[in-house]
C-alpha cells in the first residue's frame, strides 16, 4: 500500500516538473515577444527577431534578443552618450 502512494506522489512530482519545464519558457517567449513589439525596431526587424525567438532551440532565441537585439536606450535609459 505504501509503495502505491509513493509511486503516485513521484508521478505527480514528475508531471509538475514537466509542466514547469514547458510553461516557464513559454511565458518567457511571450514576454520577449511583447518586448520586441514595443521596441523601436522596423517592421522587418521585428518579424525577424520574433522568428528567431520562436524558431530557435528552447531558450536560445530569447537569450539572443536580450543580449544582442535590444536598443541601447532600453538598456541604459534615455541618457545621452
Amino acid at each position: 500500500m505504501a509503495s502505491e502512494s509513493t509511486n503516485r506522489s513521484m508521478g505527480c512530482a514528475t508531471w509538475v516538473a514537466i509542466l514547469t519545464c514547458l510553461f516557464v519558457p513559454l511565458i518567457g517567449h511571450i514576454w520577449v515577444t511583447l518586448m520586441i513589439l514595443q521596441d523601436d525596431l522596423s517592421i522587418i526587424e521585428k518579424i525577424l527577431w520574433i522568428a528567431v525567438v520562436w524558431l530557435t532551440i528552447y531558450f536560445i532565441g530569447p537569450f539572443l534578443y536580450l543580449l544582442l537585439g535590444q536598443r541601447r536606450n532600453r538598456l541604459f535609459g534615455q541618457r545621452a552618450f
